[in-house]
């Protein structure tokens, strides 16, 4: 939960050609930009270095980062976006990360692995399979993981069509508290845990992110931020109007080191 960096990337002007299918329109550019220097600013806040990718309006889709690479506190894996699209964001997030955390490790063909779908719980990783993430994706990452000392486990969200990667419908706020959507509350793997269940009306906001002493959450949800803040955290809330049009939440936004 302690993050010294975080890699980012602004909207280009290309943004509004990128994969979509929320049907709320097309995104505001200018506006898009406001919120995301706002969300830089967020995690300066709360001591966190921004590193930035610069805008590639070659990949309109390159702002969601966090589909590039999962990283840990024991190193670095390069993802394979399932997404023909957004392969080439890749390079862009290999040279940084050489530089923060060591030569990477990278996900091959035929695996294809979304960051996305990856949620940490302590020491443990909840792996999605989704349709951006396979099977061969997700045995590659849990084997590379295995050898750096975690464990780690799978969970299909196929043929839920409000979930277009895992941490759509989950976030880890700490301890054993998971934020988990109502598709999610039942599943074996997370039992365990203390679920802070999220109705359907307000699943947008069940991606939220702990980054330090506070948790960052989309703005316009009162009941679960009030819910979140009574577990004892700290919540900042964040307009995300402009990427949720594009499929995008709050993880999607940095890699966090």
């Amino acid at each position: 939960m302690n993050f010294s960096h975080a890699i980012t990337c602004p909207p280009s002007a290309s943004y509004a050609d990128g994969i979509t299918t929320a049907g709320l329109g097309a995104p505001d550019l200018a506006l898009a930009l406001e919120q995301h220097a706002a969300y830089c600013a967020a995690l300066e806040a709360l001591g966190v270095r921004v590193e930035a990718l610069p805008a590639d309006p070659a990949h309109p889709d390159s702002c969601f980062v966090e589909d590039t690479a999962v990283v840990t506190a024991n190193g670095a894996i390069l993802a394979r976006p399932g997404a023909p699209s957004r392969a080439g964001e890749v390079t862009a997030m290999r040279s940084v990360l050489q530089r923060l955390c060591g030569e990477p490790a990278a996900i091959t063909a035929p695996g294809t692995l979304d960051g996305g779908d990856i949620c940490q719980v302590g020491s443990h990783f909840l792996i999605g399979l989704s349709d951006r993430t396979n099977e061969s994706g997700a045995e590659q990452l849990s084997r590379w993981l295995h050898g750096l000392g975690y464990t780690a486990e799978t969970i299909s969200i196929r043929g839920n069509p409000l979930l277009l990667h895992l941490k759509s419908g989950i976030a880890w706020l700490g301890g054993d508290d998971l934020v988990v959507v109502e598709a999610l509350a039942t599943h074996p793997a997370l039992q365990r845990y203390r679920l802070l269940v999220v109705p359907d009306a307000d699943g947008y906001a069940a991606n939220c992110v702990r980054v330090n002493d506070a948790v960052l959450m989309a703005a316009g949800y009162p009941e679960l931020t009030a819910r979140v803040e009574a577990l004892g955290y700290r919540v900042v809330t964040l307009e995300m109007s402009e990427f949720r049009k594009m499929d995008g939440g709050l993880s999607c936004l940095s890699v966090r080191i």
